[in-house]
Formats: structure tokens, C-alpha cells, sequence
């Protein structure tokens, strides 16, 4: 009886650890992912914005479905065409835990009455549900915009940082 369990033991026990060196890896990967926003932030700081939305933002994010809100900065980089790559950064509270999670969605902008008008996707994958697609509109100061994907709907709502933040 002893030999089946140890045979049950050994074979659990790989699993476990893939488990928890996936788990390692992922945890490294996001920090790595979030240093390099913060690097990067920080860096946008001292620069001039390159267009009227390009450079930093920060401001909030709220969910419709949800209510969740916290924290959201985003740096935007000029493409071609009239694309924009738009690198957000987003907080989020779940409990006592805060997670920081960092992805890069595609806009594409056109100038309207003094503002500008974007739309975009991006996929963040099944675990943070899915495509969301994005549609709003901006000036050199504020920035506003709707998301949804199949799960969530809500805004994104920023303005231009001071140099300190």
C-alpha cells in the first residue's frame, strides 16, 4: 500500500513543480514587463510629446460591469499612417492583493474640430478577457475613451502628468 502512494506522490510531484516554475515565470515576466513601462515612464518624462497625443498620460480606468476603478497611465507612440501604438499600464485591486498588468493596443487616429478621433483593439488574451476594442476621442490635454470586450465594458479617462509624477 505504502508503494502506491509513493507512486502517487511521484507522479504529482512533477506537475507541481512545472506548476509553480510556470507560475515563477510568469510572476518574472510581468515584473520585467512593468520595470520596463517604469523605465520607460520615466524616461517620456524629459521629453517634448512628439505629436498631439504622443507621450505620457495618466488618469483612471473604470469598469461598467464591474465598478472596479484604480489607476491608469499610458504612454502613446507616434506610428505611421496615423496610427498611434498606445502602451497602457493599469492597475488593478482584487481583494489585498494589486496587480499591475501592461499591454500595447493599436489606435488608429483621425483629426476632427480640434480633436482627435481613435478607434483600436487590442488581445489580452483569455485570462484578462479577450479582445477589447477601444473608441474615443482627445485633445492635447485630456484624453477619453470606451472599452469593451466580451466580458467588460467601461472608460478610460486621462490627462497630461506633471514632470514630477
Amino acid at each position: 500500500m505504502q508503494n502506491k502512494w509513493l507512486v502517487g506522490v511521484s507522479l504529482i510531484m512533477p506537475v507541481a513543480r512545472r506548476t509553480l516554475f510556470a507560475s515563477a515565470l510568469a510572476l518574472v515576466l510581468m515584473a520585467c514587463g512593468c520595470s520596463s513601462f517604469n523605465r520607460d515612464w520615466k524616461k517620456a518624462a524629459t521629453a517634448a510629446p512628439t505629436s498631439d497625443l504622443g507621450g505620457r498620460w495618466s488618469g483612471t480606468w473604470r469598469s461598467e460591469t464591474s465598478g472596479h476603478t484604480d489607476q491608469l497611465r499610458c504612454l502613446m507612440t507616434p506610428l505611421t499612417n496615423g496610427l498611434l501604438a498606445a502602451r497602457f499600464q493599469a492597475k488593478y485591486h482584487k481583494g489585498i492583493f494589486r496587480f499591475t498588468f501592461s499591454y500595447t493596443a493599436q489606435l488608429s487616429v483621425t483629426n476632427r474640430d480640434g480633436r482627435s478621433e481613435f478607434e483600436g483593439e487590442s488581445n489580452l488574451g483569455w485570462y484578462a478577457g479577450g479582445v477589447y476594442r477601444y473608441r474615443g476621442s482627445a485633445t492635447g490635454t485630456n484624453f477619453f475613451s470606451n472599452y469593451d470586450s466580451k466580458y467588460d465594458r467601461g472608460t478610460f479617462e486621462m490627462t497630461r502628468p506633471g514632470s514630477a509624477e
